[in-house]
C-alpha cells in the first residue's frame, strides 16, 4: 500500500518546504504582515515553548503524507509526475477550494491566502513525487 519510508521522508519534506517558506528569505515577512503576527510574538511563542505543536505538526504530515499514499495506491499512481499531479488534484480539490473561506468569512486578505495555499501547493506536489518513487 506505501512504503513507510517514503511516507516518513514525505512528510519530513513537507516540514523542510514550511520551514522555508515560512522563513524571512522566502514568505516569512509577508506572511507575518498578512497575518498580523509580529515578530515579538513569535518571539514570545518560542520562549513559551513549540514542542507540542511541533509534535501536532509532525503528526499532521504524516497523517497527510499516508493519506496521499492510500489514494496514489487506490488509483494506480506509480511514478513521481502521477503523484505531483494527485497532490496537484488534491490541492485544488480540497485546500485551495476550503481554505478560501478564510478570506470570505475570516477577514483574511488574498496575500494571506496566497501564501498559505503557496505552501500547501508546493509541498503536496513534492510529498507526490517522493511517494512516486
Amino acid at each position: 500500500m506505501g512504503n513507510i519510508g517514503l511516507i516518513i521522508g514525505a512528510a519530513v519534506a513537507h516540514f523542510i518546504v514550511g520551514m522555508l517558506w515560512y522563513s524571512p528569505v522566502l514568505f516569512g515577512n509577508q506572511w507575518m504582515k498578512a497575518s498580523g503576527i509580529t515578530k515579538k510574538e513569535i518571539d514570545k511563542a518560542k520562549k513559551k515553548g513549540m514542542a507540542i505543536p511541533m509534535v501536532i505538526a509532525a503528526i499532521s504530515a504524516l497523517v497527510m503524507a499516508f493519506v496521499l499514499s492510500k489514494v496514489m495506491y487506490m488509483t494506480g499512481s506509480k511514478d513521481p509526475m502521477s503523484g505531483v499531479m494527485i497532490g496537484f488534484l488534491a490541492w485544488v480539490g480540497f485546500i485551495a477550494t476550503t481554505s478560501l473561506n478564510s478570506v470570505l468569512w475570516e477577514n483574511k486578505n488574498m496575500q494571506y491566502y496566497t501564501i498559505n495555499n503557496g505552501y500547501s501547493l508546493v509541498s503536496l506536489l513534492v510529498m507526490g513525487a517522493i511517494l512516486g518513487l
